[in-house]
């Protein structure tokens, strides 16, 4: 629609762009043609959303392509040009980028011209001297705009004007100065080279002083030696600027530029010009050391510093091999190493991320130069801090380097290990460092084993962190050989066939060291032979890493002339070795099948762990070995007499017991491979093998041991107590040690005492007072010698007692670390449940791990109270839940067992109902559906199939043909549930709850239907409130479920549907009579199953008669209105209210407004009035404050009209007419009268906004007639007495009454009066939304 507003209405101008003058539009009269939509563009360019700024710039070139030649485009221009100058900095770029865009989108637009307007609107010598920024901003940015269009470098008029303007501008002030100048460089460098001769004279000076004022300037004459170097000649000579006299100024110039770098965190364009300019010349090495690390860097780590390794890091690329030797062994990269290891908090700047970023684009850039990425990988490593390299061990450069690269780099590492040249690092120390006197620090010996330390951390780090595709075999085999020779052997006499021993240790090798490869090498194994099946761990002849070492080994025990062990090897511990490789050249002839193969690996890595710790992995051999042979034996004697010995077990009992023995050890490797091995042997399984590793699970045992553990500290809590009593005895006539003394005192509080102690105590005082007799007085003191007896028996008998405590105590930290021990045992042991429930989950023997996994996590919710059990639970409960329960595949094959899984459902369902906790109930639960799902995954093949006569192959999608081709038996599970369920809702404390079986409905709806009539006798009769609130929850949770719907037929649903409506009706008998909490939540329970009911009946159009549930709830309005009008209400009493007017809207009963008032002031009814009084906080005055509303009720008793709008007090609301018109048709219902059949008001005396709000009133109510077929009636009026009407069924409602075709008419006479612009788009789409259904 078309607006008549000027420029100034549509966007206020800034004060800032106000000039002196005033200019008006040239044409006003074509403005006012233009429409809001057009003028809303410039409000949405100047806002800071960057999609509502593209947008609208997008929106308005749309715009003005439909009107080239109109009116709007000289406005537009105009607007974005005034707008170049607003006082606002994110509105100047967005004016900016709409002019630059303009521009380039209509090349007809002369520059010349656009430039011409600027300098109009924003004359210098004109404007005020408050208003000069601004338009010094708005030149600028206009130029820029020209420059970001495109077009400007191609007009030479146009870019000359443009380089004058930008000289004129930066005689200002500074800060313009610098803008001025960074946009001139940029505008230059795109200027091609045809232009540069007009232009050269404009922007470099022929004074070569004018060249080193600041960076540009230098920027500027480096970019014109780059385009126009002869031209540049003619007009300033030849100019060399790196002579003695200009190196000074260049470095004055890079230190200008340098804080532009840390926060921008880029090298400045002039630094990266001078560099390529050296290179250029020849000049590089002067450069680097004059310029660079001699001139620009610092001492201190400020912006000049980061100048300088961004500078390295650019130059990286730039270098040959000669000058990356040169740039990375001088000052500067010392500099960087100290730089790296001093950063060390968060809060500071640390340059290293930027540096490794710069190093890896290097050597990705350089594949196919493998000198330079040996170079920079050498270079790079060595920068050390006292013999460490600054550069961590897993730094992962090395993905980019190529093979010949890599080979070199691994062959200088191990060089450096052997013979490390310290000399050739670039090495340094902190200031820090430097102040330390400890003269072991500074020795060469501490920085050859700290350079040997992170040398073979990073050969290993190197062969875990190379792709798989670059892990050659070669190399693989040669650092693994490296270290396994450096941990166990040393060289006696080198020889040509091994070639680690033709280079020697300059520096020797301490025991640190030698356990530092160890761990290395074991660590390298571990990555080599846990992936032994994968093809990339292979070698070529099909053999794994460890048996290659193994091999190398044999190798270096026959060249014992050679080498020689660091631990020699005992007779039995080398016939042990000799026997092993026996085994294994046996266990060849049978490689291809699986047991053989994990017998192999499994030999190898105890025999690579005989060099490691020989006496424990020689007994673990010997075993192992025996194990093996009776296994081969028992296949040799079976295919010879085809007999079986039931005698012997299987060879994979053997091997799980084994595998358990390894466990045991506090190995993470072994761990790992007791893990690798069981994957292989899992599917070869027996159920004895499987016990054996439950047995270690059970916890029972575990339970019983942790019981005697408890015994014992009470019985030692005991010893204790005696202890302490008698250090307290001691400490009174002897005077004992402080421990003593506080033993005593803790025992005191504690109070009872040993009674064997006790006794033996009185009996050596009554000794030492036997001379005497029971006769003698009280106050006759011993003798001397009777008293230094006394004192060595009781000294004796305390020291008696304090070895048994101390025994005691002894015995009960073992026990406490025999549990610990036990503890991890079994959460190691677990990785091989975890591992058979992964790799072999339609194995049968899965079922048996459910109720071993449920009693850990019965029994360990118990005692949970240290982390190690927190762990076992969490381990165990992951297991379950997502691995098995959660599995997606799941046993196939259960005909033979299926009676085993019926009674182990029954048996689950009946342990989840005994359950103390609700938590542990649900493991059981989920149990059983399991259980179910196995046995309805699972297609019969007995009489279920034949009875069915369907075709098993095919899936069907009826919930009753799927329980027909199954094993699922529908009657032999619907007992135990039916228990359950009918447990649920009549015990007290049950530990079931309405997820589960709301779980099980949703699962298994043919179940639920069986079940549903247990829930329906519950939800009235003579069980508590409590479980009828439960009751009806649950059938709100399962009527909506459509899987539910699919098992009734149409009537057997319309019959539920009544059963259910009769047994809600009968329990909203005693609606609005609850005393306790528990009776209004079954009230509240009630209505929302009863709103779920209607949802149901209206969305099936089901016949189902609900004359008798209006009546009841009719019947029970005036008690909930005498309770609300008394205050007898509860907590929720508000939410009742609600759903019972929500069902009575249903029915076809409007709420009147004197319910809604009430429902809004329930809280207010018992509230104490002490408690609305409120402190005072600050001043307001007494129109401002809001006063309460009168209460309706006497009005409404005396049948006399409400306060109208002009009787209230000022301030009681916003919109007074509103109010004023829904106390109309309040009055109206309190006068008998419905509200439909209340006369419209007149159009001449009516508000703007009640023609629509009364139409969507009478619209809402006709609605609900027509659906419910009964007209809208008020709860008092005489109405009320008429019967209802049911919901309309399938068939159809019927003829409408005379109530509904006079609504009718008068609802048609309303809507001719009116025009049609008074009726929104927001009313339909709030009718729209009054024939939802909004769920509760």
């Amino acid at each position: 629609m078309a607006e008549t507003e000027s420029p100034d209405i549509a966007e206020p101008v800034s004060p800032g762009v106000a000039m002196k003058s005033g200019a008006q539009p040239a044409d006003p009269h074509s403005l006012l043609k233009h429409s809001r939509e057009f003028l809303d563009f410039f409000w949405d360019i100047a806002k800071p959303e960057k999609e509502t700024r593209l947008e609208a710039t997008e929106k308005l070139l749309q715009y003005l392509r439909t009107r080239p030649e109109g009116p709007e485009m000289k406005y537009t221009l105009k607007r974005l040009i005034t707008g170049l100058g607003v006082g606002k900095e994110i509105a100047r770029l967005c004016y900016r980028l709409a002019l630059a865009q303009l521009l380039q989108s209509f090349e007809d637009i002369p520059l010349c011209s656009v430039l011409q307007q600027i300098e109009d609107n924003y004359d210098l010598l004109k404007v005020k001297k408050a208003m000069v920024r601004h338009a010094l901003f708005a030149h600028l940015f206009g130029v820029l705009a020209l420059f970001q269009s495109g077009r400007l470098v191609k007009d030479s008029e146009a870019l000359m004007k443009s380089v004058k303007l930008l000289q004129a501008l930066a005689r200002y002030s500074n800060h313009m100065q610098d803008a001025t100048m960074k946009a001139l460089v940029d505008i230059v460098s795109e200027v091609p080279e045809a232009m540069w001769e007009g232009i050269l004279p404009k922007v470099v000076q022929a004074d070569l002083n004018s060249v080193f004022a600041s960076p540009e300037h230098l920027e500027l004459y480096l970019l014109a030696h780059q385009k126009v170097p002869a031209k540049l000649e003619e007009l300033m000579g030849s100019v060399d600027l790196f002579t003695d006299e200009n190196i000074p100024r260049l470095v004055t110039v890079l230190k200008m530029a340098a804080p532009s770098v840390k926060k921008a965190r880029k090298l400045p364009a002039v630094a990266l010009a001078l560099l390529r300019l050296a290179l250029e010349e020849d000049k590089f090495p002067r450069f680097w050391k004059e310029v660079v690390e001699q001139g620009v860097l610092t001492k201190q780590f400020s912006p000049t510093s980061y100048l300088c390794f961004h500078l390295l890091g650019v130059a990286l690329p730039l270098l040959s091999t000669e000058q990356l030797q040169l740039v990375m062994q001088g000052e500067l990269i010392r500099h960087y190493g100290e730089h790296v290891v001093t950063t060390k908090p968060k809060n500071q700047f640390k340059f290293a991320p930027e540096m490794n970023e710069y190093v890896g684009t290097f050597l990705e850039g350089c594949r196919d130069d493998p000198e330079r990425q040996l170079t920079m990988m050498v270079a790079f490593t060595s920068i050390t801090n006292q013999g460490l390299p600054i550069t961590p061990t897993y730094w992962r450069g090395v993905r980019h380097l190529s093979a010949p690269a890599l080979k070199g780099y691994v062959a200088w590492l191990r060089d450096m290990f052997l013979q490390p040249n310290l000399d050739s690092l670039v090495d340094f120390s902190t200031s820090n460092q430097k102040k330390t006197q400890d003269a072991s620090l500074h020795r060469p010996e501490r920085a050859v084993f700290r350079l040997r330390k992170w040398v073979i951390l990073r050969l290993v780090s190197i062969m875990d962190n190379l792709p798989p595709m670059e892990k050659e075999v070669s190399l693989i085999e040669e650092v693994a050989r490296f270290c396994f020779f450096h941990s166990f052997f040393e060289t006696k006499k080198p020889t040509s066939q091994i070639p680690e021993t033709e280079q020697q240790f300059s520096f020797p090798v301490d025991g640190r060291s030698r356990e530092m490869v160890s761990s290395a090498f074991f660590s390298l194994l571990q990555t080599i032979s846990t992936q032994f099946k994968q093809a990339l761990d292979k070698t070529q002849d099909q053999q794994s890493w460890t048996y290659h070492l193994v091999q190398f080994a044999d190798m270096l025990l026959k060249h014992n002339h050679n080498v020689a062990l660091l631990t020699p090897l005992t007779t039995k511990q080398r016939q042990t070795w000799n026997r092993m490789l026996q085994t294994l050249r046996e266990l060849e002839a049978h490689s291809s099948e699986a047991k053989a193969t994990a017998f192999q690996h499994l030999l190898l890595l105890v025999g690579i762990h005989l060099f490691k710790s020989p006496t424990e992995s020689c007994d673990l051999l010997s075993d192992i070995q025996t194990c093996i042979q009776k296994s081969l034996g028992e296949q040799t004697r079976r295919t010879r007499s085809k007999t079986a010995t039931p005698e012997e077990p299987p060879w994979v009992e053997v091997l799980v017991e084994i595998l358990l023995a390894l466990l045991a050890q506090p190995s993470h490797m072994m761990r790992l491979v007791s893990r690798s091995v069981f994957s292989h042997i899992c599917a070869h399984l027996t159920p004895r093998a499987l016990q054996l590793i439950l047995d270690v699970l059970k916890p029972e045992q575990s339970q019983d041991e942790d019981d005697n553990v408890v015994v014992m500290d009470d019985s030692e809590q005991q010893q204790e107590d005696e202890d302490k009593s008698s250090g307290s005895e001691d400490d009174k006539n002897s005077g004992s040690e402080d421990e003593s003394d506080n033993e005593s005192e803790e025992e005191d509080r504690d109070g009872d005492v040993d009674p064997i102690f006790r006794e033996q105590l009185m009996a050596v005082l009554q000794a030492g007072r036997a001379p005497g007799g029971e006769d003698d007085d009280d106050d006759e003191e011993l003798g001397d010698e009777a008293m230094m007896a006394l004192d060595e028996s009781l000294a004796s008998l305390f020291a008696e007692q304090k070895l048994r405590i101390q025994a005691r105590r002894n015995e009960k930290n073992k026990l406490q670390k025999e549990k610990v021990l036990r503890r991890d045992f079994q959460i190691r042991v677990l990785d091989l449940i975890e591992v058979l429930v992964t790799k072999q989950p339609k194995n049968p023997l899965v079922l048996e791990l459910l109720e071993p996994l449920l009693n850990i996590i019965r029994c360990s919710m118990r005692t949970s109270s240290t982390k190690q059990e927190q762990d076992l639970l969490h381990k165990t409960a992951r297991i379950f839940k997502f691995h098995l329960c959660c599995s997606r595949h799941y046993c196939n094959t259960v005909d033979n067992f299926v009676e085993t899984l019926y009674s182990r459902v029954e048996r689950l369902v009946q342990q989840a109902g005994r359950q103390a906790d609700s938590s542990i109930s649900h493991y059981y639960f989920n149990a059983s559906f399991y259980l179910l799902r196995v046995l309805k995954g699972n297609t019969s093949l007995k009489s279920t199939c034949e009875k069915a006569g369907t075709d098993t192959s095919s899936k069907p999608n009826d919930p009753k043909e799927a329980q027909a081709t199954s094993c699922f038996d529908l009657s032999r599970v619907t007992p135990a549930y039916a228990s359950a369920l009918t447990s649920f809702l009549s015990k007290r404390n049950s530990p079931l709850t309405i997820a589960m079986f709301s779980s099980l409905f949703y699962r298994h709806p043919m179940l639920c239907k069986s079940l549903l009539p247990v829930v329906v006798e519950h939800v009235t009769g003579q069980t508590r409130s409590y479980h009828q609130t439960q009751a009806c929850l649950l059938l709100q949770k399962t009527l909506p479920v459509q899987k539910l719907r699919r098992c009734f037929e149409d009537p057997e649903w319309e019959q539920l549907m009544g059963q259910i409506l009769a047994k809600v009706t009968e329990n909203l008998r005693t609606l609005g009579e609850a005393q306790t909490k528990s009776d209004q939540l079954k009230d509240q329970s009630s209505l929302e199953l009863l709103s779920t009911l209607f949802r149901i009946i209206n969305h099936e159009k089901l016949s189902v008669d609900l004359t008798s549930v209006r009546d009841v709830l009719q019947s029970r309005e005036q008690k909930l209105q005498q309770r609300l009008q008394e205050g007898e209400t509860l907590t929720g009493s508000s939410r009742l209210h609600n759903l019972y007017w929500h069902a009575m809207r249903i029915l076809g009963v409007q709420r009147p407004k004197w319910a809604k008032k009430k429902s809004r002031e329930i809280p207010s009814a018992t509230q104490n009035p002490v408690s609305m009084k409120r402190k005072k906080k600050g001043f307001l005055p007494e129109t401002k404050k809001r006063k309460k509303r009168k209460l309706e009720g006497t009005t409404q008793e005396d049948g006399k009209p409400a306060a109208t709008g002009r009787n209230q007090p000022p301030g009681t609301g916003k919109k007074r007419k509103r109010r004023k018109n829904a106390k109309v048709a309040a009055e109206a219902q309190v006068n008998g009268m419905p509200a439909a059949k209340h006369p419209a008001p007149k159009p001449p005396t009516m508000s703007p906004s009640t023609p629509a709000k009364t139409r969507k009133l009478r619209k809402k109510k006709k609605k609900l007639s027509q659906v419910n077929g009964a007209t809208p009636v008020s709860p008092t009026g005489p109405a009320a007495e008429k019967p209802h009407q049911e919901l309309p069924t399938k068939e159809g409602s019927g003829k409408p009454s005379q109530s509904e075709l006079l609504q009718h008419k008068v609802s048609k006479s309303c809507l001719a009066s009116r025009s049609p612009g008074l009726f929104p788009r927001v009313a339909k789409k709030k009718k729209a939304n009054w024939k939802r259904w909004i769920p509760l």
